[in-house]
Protein backbone atom coordinates (compact mmCIF):
# COMPACT_ATOMS: atom_id res chain seq x y z
CA UNK A 1 0.00 0.00 0.00
CA UNK A 2 1.27 3.25 -1.02
CA UNK A 3 1.16 6.16 1.92
CA UNK A 4 -1.25 8.30 -0.31
CA UNK A 5 -3.87 5.55 -1.15
CA UNK A 6 -6.76 5.38 2.08
CA UNK A 7 -8.28 2.23 2.51
CA UNK A 8 -11.60 4.21 3.26
CA UNK A 9 -11.97 5.51 -0.30
CA UNK A 10 -14.12 4.16 -2.54
CA UNK A 11 -12.43 3.75 -6.15
CA UNK A 12 -15.50 3.93 -7.94
CA UNK A 13 -16.56 7.83 -6.18
CA UNK A 14 -14.87 9.43 -9.18
CA UNK A 15 -17.39 7.93 -11.55
CA UNK A 16 -20.39 9.77 -9.27
CA UNK A 17 -18.73 13.21 -10.07
CA UNK A 18 -18.52 12.99 -13.60
CA UNK A 19 -22.05 12.05 -14.04
CA UNK A 20 -23.27 15.27 -12.12
CA UNK A 21 -22.31 17.60 -15.53
CA UNK A 22 -25.13 15.72 -17.38
CA UNK A 23 -28.23 17.56 -16.85
CA UNK A 24 -29.79 16.26 -20.17
CA UNK A 25 -31.41 13.21 -18.75
CA UNK A 26 -32.46 14.64 -15.43
CA UNK A 27 -35.01 17.61 -16.84
CA UNK A 28 -38.34 16.79 -19.07
CA UNK A 29 -38.31 17.69 -22.41
CA UNK A 30 -41.23 18.89 -24.46
CA UNK A 31 -41.47 19.76 -28.09
CA UNK A 32 -41.33 23.36 -29.37
CA UNK A 33 -44.72 24.11 -30.66
CA UNK A 34 -42.98 26.57 -33.76
CA UNK A 35 -40.22 24.36 -34.80
CA UNK A 36 -40.76 20.72 -33.20
CA UNK A 37 -37.12 20.23 -31.69
CA UNK A 38 -37.12 19.07 -28.22
CA UNK A 39 -36.50 21.51 -25.77
CA UNK A 40 -36.23 21.73 -21.64
CA UNK A 41 -39.68 21.76 -20.28
CA UNK A 42 -38.80 25.20 -17.96
CA UNK A 43 -37.39 27.08 -20.83
CA UNK A 44 -38.97 30.35 -21.69
CA UNK A 45 -37.18 30.21 -25.51
CA UNK A 46 -36.61 26.96 -27.78
CA UNK A 47 -33.38 26.97 -28.11
CA UNK A 48 -33.51 25.72 -32.04
CA UNK A 49 -35.83 28.51 -33.64
CA UNK A 50 -35.17 30.75 -30.75
CA UNK A 51 -38.82 32.00 -30.19
CA UNK A 52 -40.57 32.76 -27.24
CA UNK A 53 -43.06 30.11 -25.63
CA UNK A 54 -45.29 32.56 -23.99
CA UNK A 55 -46.34 36.33 -24.74
CA UNK A 56 -45.61 36.68 -21.06
CA UNK A 57 -41.63 36.03 -21.52
CA UNK A 58 -41.70 37.81 -25.01
CA UNK A 59 -40.31 41.38 -25.62
CA UNK A 60 -42.32 44.39 -25.77
CA UNK A 61 -43.30 44.67 -29.63
CA UNK A 62 -42.30 47.69 -31.09
CA UNK A 63 -44.53 50.46 -32.23
CA UNK A 64 -45.63 49.92 -35.96
CA UNK A 65 -44.08 52.46 -38.42
CA UNK A 66 -46.92 54.30 -39.40
CA UNK A 67 -48.34 55.11 -35.92
CA UNK A 68 -44.85 56.87 -35.44
CA UNK A 69 -44.85 58.44 -38.92
CA UNK A 70 -49.00 59.79 -38.32
CA UNK A 71 -47.65 61.33 -34.81
CA UNK A 72 -44.58 63.40 -36.32
CA UNK A 73 -47.20 64.70 -38.88
CA UNK A 74 -49.88 65.61 -36.55
CA UNK A 75 -47.10 67.01 -34.28
CA UNK A 76 -45.48 68.96 -36.94
CA UNK A 77 -48.93 70.64 -38.16
CA UNK A 78 -49.54 71.52 -34.91
CA UNK A 79 -46.48 72.99 -34.65
CA UNK A 80 -46.70 74.51 -38.08
CA UNK A 81 -50.78 75.87 -36.99
CA UNK A 82 -49.48 77.20 -33.86
CA UNK A 83 -46.92 79.33 -35.04
CA UNK A 84 -48.39 80.48 -38.12
CA UNK A 85 -50.90 82.17 -36.51
CA UNK A 86 -48.54 84.42 -34.51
Amino acid sequence: MTPYQDDDIDDDSWDDDADEGDDSDDEPTVPCPYCGQQMHEDSPRCPSCERYISAEDSSTPRKPLWVIATALICLAIAFWWLFAAV
